[in-house]
């Protein structure tokens, strides 16, 4: 069992994922590499014999066939081993790497596997903390409540009676995961090489999946993302993360408090706690945004092990060794990327692709443009709260794998992230749709944001051209308010904010133009009532009688009001209290001179006209 635990201990000592280290180790024990290679490579080559065949006899054009290899294969990773079952769950995030029904069949892959024996636990648990399992429990249950690829889960109690989750590492793992990547990591240098069919770079896609498997190995490196999710999440009282005993904690053990709760999922088990499963989900949907869209820093994988009701009414997460982050800027494009998908601006959302990453600078995006309307005109025509992600995001592949894209790994996480929220938000509601769950959020972002970018974007949204959108104002405002932490009186700040900034002149001249054909209304009224009770002879003979085609409504003030009147919790007394700051405004100022000057302009052209006995 010893000389077990210390196998090649060059590969266990290994801290982070280095493929030329690991190259280094296993030139120098060829025997344990050719056994390994027997065992992986045999299977695989059979596997991809029956595919060939397949190919060449042209069975695989029936789909039914073509789903029966592809769950072969997601089973045969399964039988391989954690790092197999790894680079599996990373490709199935990957619709440029693998077909759509290949991409399906891997989403369902599994990581769970048989415990280890619960004697071999004990002893790395002793070995790592360096004390007797009786020197740190009043007691431990040796047989684990959970297992899964990388290690298993065991339930105990601290001397001082607080009850804890013990995760131990599966002996030996290091070692296991350092071969089988460096043997795929091979397989993948020779499939670039020899098959040109295959234009994403398989080597960049293992070292990758090499970098995240190995954090995901360190414990120390899951205690820390734990805490700093804690930490980002401290003003959220929906929010629960269990508390770490670095005390406790090593690269191969894990100690953390124990959470009783029940799996969103269990629906009946739910409510029996008293609490409204739609409203978990919506907590769930918005910690989600916030992590991508904020914070920068996410949870990519919310399977439904990882998220517990508890009975306070609080979303409990779990599992912090796959995280991701997302840098500012990538948060600002993928919403401006929103923002021309939904104007159906193809062209820009096509650009907005290259500065993400996913295509480079060279592709000609010609051919692209009308693939991205094809595939989201129909979804954006039945609305956002209607739009299927995953029928989009599986549309969207198809894209990807016939057109050079490349995704980079903080996206295809996201997606996985998503789906896997969206698969267990169906479970309580057949009809939920994360998009439109998501949009209140996404438009409360935009509309509060100060970020210039998303400024940018926001004028992109309300514009057409000239022409200001009064309904997408509408659609932004309602959604945004339908957040339940929304704070109306910020909300309504940042309106004026957009009013009186560099990107609001073409509003504020829709105003003023407005305001002076309003004032040139009432005055011509005003003029034509006058001559009406005027005698006879002293009455303009060419003046109207015809008022309706002049009284002209001040259009964008009614429709504000009418907007803002809509939202929830809204009084007048908000847009009141902001009079004396519009007033101090620098446009203000020059909104008003402008004012003036468009109704004596009006009124002086009216005179002359009138002087010269010109029909109004």
């Amino acid at each position: 069992m010893k000389k077990e635990l210390q196998d090649f201990i060059e590969a266990e000592g290994l801290d982070a994922y280095d493929p030329t280290a690991i190259a280094e180790i296993y030139k120098k024990h060829p025997y344990r590499l050719l056994k390994r290679l027997w065992e992986t490579l045999i299977p695989i080559g059979l596997f991809l014999l029956g595919v060939g065949w397949d190919k060449l006899i042209g069975l695989l054009k029936r789909e039914s066939r073509a789903r029966k290899r592809a769950k072969e294969f997601s089973d045969l990773l399964v039988e391989l081993g954690p790092a197999f079952i790894k680079a599996g769950q990373a490709l199935s995030t990957r619709p440029d790497v693998v077909p759509r029904i290949v991409l399906e069949e891997l989403a369902q892959l599994q990581d769970q596997l048989p415990g280890f024996a619960p004697d071999l636990a004990m002893e790395c648990l002793e070995e790592d903390l360096g004390l007797k399992k009786e020197e740190i429990f009043k007691e431990i249950n040796i047989n684990p409540v959970s297992a899964a690829s990388l290690g298993q889960v065991h339930k105990g109690t601290l001397k001082n009676g607080e009850k804890v989750a013990v995760k131990i590492q599966r002996p030996g793992l290091r070692e296991q995961i350092t071969l089988d990547l460096y043997i795929v990591r091979n397989i993948a240098y020779w499939l670039k090489g020899n098959i040109k069919l295959i234009r994403s770079d398989l080597v960049a896609l293992i070292d990758e999946l090499g970098k995240r498997v190995f954090e995901e190995m360190d414990y120390i490196n899951e205690a820390d993302n734990a805490e700093r999710f804690k930490k980002l999440h401290t003003n959220n009282p929906k929010i629960a993360v269990p508390s770490i005993y670095k005390k406790f904690t090593s690269k191969r053990i894990l100690t953390m408090e124990w959470i009783d709760g029940v799996k969103l999922t269990s629906i009946k088990e739910v409510k029996k706690l008293g609490i409204d499963p739609d409203e978990m989900i919506e907590i769930g949907v918005n910690c989600s945004l916030k992590q991508l869209l904020e914070h920068g820093f996410f949870h990519a994988d919310p399977h439904p092990g990882n998220l517990l009701a508890l009975k306070d009414g609080r979303l409990c997460y779990l599992d912090f060794g796959m995280m991701s982050e997302v840098t500012k800027e990538s948060r600002t494009g993928l919403i401006q990327a929103v923002v021309h998908l939904v104007n159906r601006n193809f062209d820009k959302l096509s650009s907005d692709f290259v500065e993400l990453g996913f295509l480079s600078k060279e592709v000609n995006l010609e051919p692209i443009v009308p693939a991205f309307e094809t595939v989201f005109s129909k979804a954006i025509d039945m609305g956002v709260s209607k739009m299927d992600f995953k029928s989009v995001t599986d549309d969207l592949s198809g894209i990807m794998y016939k057109f050079p894209f490349k995704l980079p790994p903080y996206y295809a996480l996201i997606i996985r992230s998503l789906i896997t929220l969206e698969g267990i938000a169906l479970s309580v509601d057949p009809n939920f749709k994360i998009l439109g769950a998501a949009y209140p959020y996404f438009a409360r972002r935009l509309m509060e944001d100060p970020d210039p970018q998303l400024r940018k974007s926001l004028k992109e949204m309300l514009f057409d051209g000239e022409t200001f959108r009064w309904k997408r104002l509408d659609d932004l405002l309602s959604s945004a308010a339908k957040q339940s932490d929304i704070d109306l009186e910020n909300l309504i700040d940042k309106v004026l904010d957009f009013l009186f900034s560099p990107k609001g002149g073409l509003l504020r001249k829709e105003l003023v133009d407005a305001v002076v054909n309003k004032f040139d209304a009432i005055t011509w009224n005003t003029i034509q009532r006058i001559n009406k009770r005027l005698p006879k002879p002293f009455r303009s003979i060419n003046i109207s009688d015809n008022e309706n085609d002049l009284m002209i409504e001040i259009e964008p003030i009614k429709k504000l009001i009418s907007i803002t009147d809509s939202l929830p919790g809204f009084n007048r007394e908000l847009i009141i209290k902001n009079i004396p700051r519009i007033l101090k405004e620098k446009d203000s100022r020059s909104m008003g001179i402008d004012i003036a000057k468009g109704i004596t302009e009006k009124g002086v052209v009216r005179m002359i006209k009138i002087a010269a006995g010109v029909k109004q």
